[in-house]
């Protein structure tokens, strides 16, 4: 493509697109395979977010190619009561996944899933009012952007009737401190029940909650923490549910986040991950939860709900993550990134902090002052240097959210791969220090 043709094509891009957020990326995407997408110079740019989050096989994974192929060739869409064996498939295999979650609902995106989630809660127990953390993200649309206290919440008129949220457990800036100075969780989170309380009008319906809360800046519940959660909500007739859009199908180790603290949650939420890239997400919960909901009359129905062509697709994720072994490996390239971004941090006094679990990892970047302030401009600096070398990484940029980068490489990316992104990053780093 010549200049003027990329020319062109910013032009129309200003002169046509709605923009929704950040700045676009100053590139035209042409292809990706693997862990690389590739601009409209041949230039290969290594993908440390894996797309949104969401492309846990990298890109064009040959397997989800070929079941792409077959299943739009089959039958992909169909009229939303019409039932197919991938559908009816993938629920049985995820349900053989997370024992006690037996019943599944199809849908196509994360705020999708979330909203059906809320919406069951609130009619099973007959309440309305719903908790979340003050750093989360569950949607843009209705009540999930009632749960998302991270951003987008000003200048679009009142939030869901009944929408309360906690502080998100810090352990980089604790609000509540033991005598050592690190986090003390269980205060924080009793002085929020506490206030949640005196608000309450009687009506707690349900708790929404990332596992690790990735918008928000990679901050993840301490062990010990959901089990408290989750007891928190029982005494009050509240539901718990979990949203792993991000951190469900292996990326933290487990293949649900929530297995390393064996605590099972009453809903789950799947999305981004399931789908590797496609729109699939999942509701999951207990067979007493949907046969309450069923008797009262539970509706959500959408113009894709148990599609087959995406249900096709999570069927061969759940296959490739098997057959790869990627839940271990998450856990074996988790343990190198970390390392690797760890050695970055005790060379550069600007990396504040480095947390996360397996392949889903935050790297925080702070002013050297001493009190750990957030340094929105430095992360900015940092992340478009490492794209001019060749690295797409996510740095949160919005108000109030910290410059923190979310790293979540492809499940199936090399050891070479890995380092060769730690070292754009190390040499991003130096060069934004150095300037």
């Amino acid at each position: 493509m010549s200049r003027n043709d990329d020319a062109a094509f910013w032009e129309s891009a200003n002169n046509h697109l709605i923009r929704y957020g950040s700045p676009f990326d100053p590139a035209i995407i042409e292809r990706a395979k693997g862990s690389y997408v590739y601009d409209a110079d041949g230039r290969a740019i290594l993908d440390f977010t894996s797309g949104q989050m969401s492309a846990v096989l990298g890109h064009g994974h040959p397997r989800i190619v070929e079941t792409v192929q077959r299943q739009v060739e089959t039958v992909a869409h169909l009229f939303s009561s019409m039932l197919t064996r991938p559908v009816v498939e993938l629920a049985e295999r995820l349900a053989a996944l997370a024992p006690g979650l037996e019943k599944v609902l199809f849908l196509s995106t994360g705020a999708e899933s979330n909203e059906a989630a809320i919406r069951m809660a609130k009619l099973v127990t007959g309440k309305h009012e719903i908790v979340a953390f003050s750093k989360s993200w569950h949607g843009m649309t209705g009540v999930a952007a009632s749960a998302t206290y991270s951003a987008g919440r000003k200048g679009y008129g009142p939030a869901a009737v009944g929408s309360f949220a906690i502080p998100a457990p810090n352990a980089f800036r604790p609000r509540f401190k033991h005598p050592d100075g690190s986090l003390d969780w269980q205060t924080e989170l009793d002085d929020a029940f506490e206030l949640l309380d005196a608000q309450s009008t009687g009506n707690l319906a349900a708790f929404v909650a990332e596992p690790i809360l990735s918008s928000g800046g990679i901050l993840e519940l301490p062990k010990g923490y959901l089990a408290a959660l989750k007891k928190k909500c029982e005494e009050r007739g509240m539901l718990l549910i979990l949203d792993e859009a991000q951190t469900g199908i292996g990326r933290t180790g487990d293949m649900f986040a929530f297995q390393r603290d064996g605590v099972t949650p009453d809903i789950l939420t799947l999305s981004k991950t399931i789908g590797a890239g496609l729109p699939l997400s999942a509701v999951m919960t207990t067979p007493e939860i949907e046969q309450a909901a069923y008797e009262k009359g539970f509706l959500f129905y959408t113009t894709h709900v148990s599609d087959p062509l995406p249900a096709a697709v999570g069927l061969t994720v759940l296959d490739v993550v098997r057959d790869e072994k990627l839940v271990a490996r998450a856990s074996q390239m988790g343990a190198q990134l970390f390392e690797g971004l760890s050695a970055i941090k005790g060379q550069y006094a600007c990396v504040g902090d480095v947390r996360g679990r397996g392949l889903l990892l935050g790297m925080e970047i702070i002013k050297e002052t001493g009190n750990r302030e957030p340094d929105h401009d430095m992360g900015a600096a940092i992340m478009a240097e490492a794209f001019k070398r060749g690295l797409s990484m996510n740095i949160v940029k919005m108000p109030g959210m910290g410059g923190v980068f979310r790293i979540a490489p492809p499940l199936t990316i090399s050891s070479e791969e890995l380092d060769q992104g730690i070292s754009i990053i190390g040499d991003a780093v130096k060069a934004c220090v150095t300037r």
